[in-house]
């Protein structure tokens, strides 16, 4: 179970701003898929071969996961370079622990997360 609708709520306006501002966070900038308006969202970003792995804390329906599903694509800061991301598919859990690295941190098993979505380089 994702965590709850509501906390991603409060984390969007109370949290997120800070994250960005503090600029330790990798900030994934997406295109609204019905407002055609840009949006940068602090997330945890695992870097595996070909890509980067987003594990979905708030599951599939997040806004910024069906945002980047819609629009095909993103960009994201990290390490302080930004680097285009395109082909976006959600994966299961086996997909995805299998591409992290051993020493990334998986989620905590309580939350019992299942999705996560994959996004590969793009070329410069």
């Amino acid at each position: 179970m994702p965590m709850p609708t509501w906390w991603g709520h409060v984390n969007k306006r109370v949290f997120n701003p800070r994250a960005i501002e503090g600029g330790k966070w990798p900030v994934l900038t997406h295109v609204g898929r019905t407002s055609g308006a840009t949006y940068r969202t602090p997330l945890d970003a695992h870097p595996v071969d070909g890509g980067y792995l987003f594990i979905l804390v708030y599951g599939s329906r997040a806004d910024w996961v069906r945002n980047v599903l819609a629009t095909g694509g993103a960009r994201l800061r990290v390490d302080g370079k930004e680097v285009a991301l395109a082909a976006p598919r959600l994966v299961g859990k086996e997909e995805a622990f299998r591409a992290l690295p051993d020493a990334a941190a998986r989620p905590p098993k309580v939350l019992r997360i299942t999705e996560f979505l994959r996004m590969d380089l793009v070329a410069d």
